[in-house]
């Protein structure tokens, strides 16, 4: 026994006893994305996992895609002569490249805002419900206004004052919110209810507003109308121009209508996809601090129903709220875990490759067979295309005989070939007889275009069109020596007066 206090009195002398450092996550008070997906950080996954994203999505969706981004902002190339580099594929892969960056660092926020919150395993899975979302996957990368307030949602909900929240920051989720609704104003549709909320919670409600909502507000919202001004060469408030056409007149309605219950019994269930079943589960497990993320996608629900024109892409914002649910449903199938992970990354894989590189595909191949004149015919695009001093004798001239907008426009050509769609302006003058250039071609195809080209020389050097306009037109096609030259595939569903394929003919 001697022995034994002598070590022990010894030991304690000489040196202090040392605790071993958990480094569970557990235990951890840090907020980090370092833990690692595959042997990698999350950060580094997730800018790898958007750049494949980017590139595996080779079709077209809407026209904003290209008419609301990539066609008004193509004079600002001119920016990337002086670094002589403004050819067409950066002009189309930078802006998606951006775009799949900023997607990539929303994921990251939304996983480490889950991560402050909950358990490991929570965050884990809600990531991985992310990454796997079809629709996530088809929109993320796009150059869509939808996508972009997505984006600024994402990363404002990681700095909004949720229950338990270490990452809040009332700064910085207003700035997000307001850079959302300069982008796209129908932003605040989302986020009424949370600001609603947190005005609800706040102690200080003066200094909410006074301090955070008014300056941040008005400075985002100004510098704005600046800027817009400057391009539009007067004041303009481009905010209130997009509610008042799309909202106070309806103008949308012209693009298209949807009964009151679509987004109920069609678009959610779409946009969703395979992680439905694991969001209802998830709603009957989540704690209440999340309440307000599912009375947000109720509520975004059914006021975009009080609106006529319906898209899928405009619930889009909600879909990483949803996420959230969905991690917290998978963590609690324990046993069906791992199946129930395998079947939801299958069927959202199938959904993402084929809308992603089949899908709607011909209207940007078209595009790029179209570009090959340019090179044909030793035309620069080094300069801003000058359409009305082309020679149309030595110049190819194309004209789209498509519904308007179906394709892009000189951002995939980037060079002075002439090019027409027939448009479809809207009418503001409340003339009800009024018929838009496109619904007068398609009420009898070949009449229109006898009576517009009634001479040879008006003709143009190439058509576009779908397959099914070639039988209505073929007596013009043949009487004019048009040849077919490419076909080029679009859609399994052709719908309407979208066809299966799209069709080049040549003028000989």
């Amino acid at each position: 026994m001697e022995k034994i206090r002598s070590r022990i009195y010894v030991g304690s002398k000489t040196e202090p006893v040392k605790l071993r450092k958990r480094k569970s996550q557990l235990y951890s008070k840090e907020e980090t994305c370092t833990n690692g997906i595959l042997g990698v950080s999350v950060t580094v996954f997730s800018v790898v996992f958007r750049l494949i994203n980017c590139v595996l999505v080779q079709t077209s969706f809407v026209p904003d895609e290209y008419w609301q981004s990539l066609e008004v902002s193509h004079p600002i190339y001119k920016i990337l002569v002086l670094f002589s580099y403004d050819t067409v594929q950066l002009l189309i892969w930078l802006p998606r490249v951006m775009q799949a960056l900023l997607a990539a660092l929303a994921d990251v926020k939304l996983y480490s805002l889950i991560r402050s919150l909950e358990h490991p395993d929570i965050a884990k899975w809600t990531y991985f419900c992310q990454l796997c979302s079809w629709f996530t996957w088809y929109c993320s990368t796009r150059t869509l206004t939808n996508t972009m307030e997505t984006t600024l949602t994402t990363l404002a909900l990681c700095y909004y004052p949720l229950n338990g929240s270490k990452t809040h920051c009332s700064t910085k989720y207003l700035t997000l919110v307001a850079l959302a609704v300069v982008v796209r104003p129908t932003a605040l549709i989302v986020w009424i209810p949370l600001l609603v909320y947190h005005f609800w919670q706040e102690d200080n409600k003066l200094k909410l507003i006074t301090h955070h909502c008014l300056p941040i507000g008005t400075l985002i919202l100004g510098v704005s109308t600046l800027i817009d001004s400057m391009f539009y060469g007067k004041l303009t408030f481009v905010q209130y121009n997009f509610l008042n056409f799309n909202v106070l007149h309806n103008i949308a309605e012209l693009y298209g209508s949807h009964p009151w219950h679509w987004y109920f019994t069609q678009g959610f269930m779409v946009v969703i996809g395979p992680h439905l079943p694991f969001f209802l589960y998830g709603c009957t497990l989540a704690s209440k601090r999340y309440r307000i993320l599912l009375i947000t996608v109720v509520w975004t629900l059914v006021v975009y129903s009080l609106l006529a024109h319906k898209e899928f892409r405009f619930i889009y914002p909600v879909l990483p709220f949803c996420m959230v649910f969905c991690g917290i449903a998978l963590v609690n199938l324990k046993t069906w875990r791992q199946p129930a992970a395998c079947a939801l990354l299958v069927f959202n894989l199938v959904l993402a490759l084929y809308t992603g590189l089949l899908h709607q595909r011909g209207t940007l191949d078209v595009m790029g067979h179209l570009q090959n004149l340019c090179d044909n015919n030793n035309l620069s695009t080094s300069s801003q295309p000058e359409i009305n001093n082309l020679s149309t004798s030595s110049q190819p001239e194309i004209f789209f005989l498509m519904p308007c907008h179906s394709t892009p426009f000189y951002s995939h050509i980037h060079c002075p070939i002439k090019l027409r769609f027939l448009e479809c302006p809207p009418d503001f003058t409340g003339d009800e007889t009024y018929v838009d250039e496109a619904e007068r071609f398609f009420d009898d195809p070949h009449r229109w275009l006898m009576t517009s080209f009634p001479y040879k020389s008006m003709l143009p050097s190439h058509l576009v069109f779908f397959d099914v306009l070639e039988q209505e037109i073929s007596a013009f096609l043949n009487g004019n020596t048009f040849v077919r030259s490419t076909e080029i595939f679009h859609t399994h569903f052709p719908e309407g007066r979208v066809g299966k394929s799209i069709l080049v003919y040549k003028r000989h």
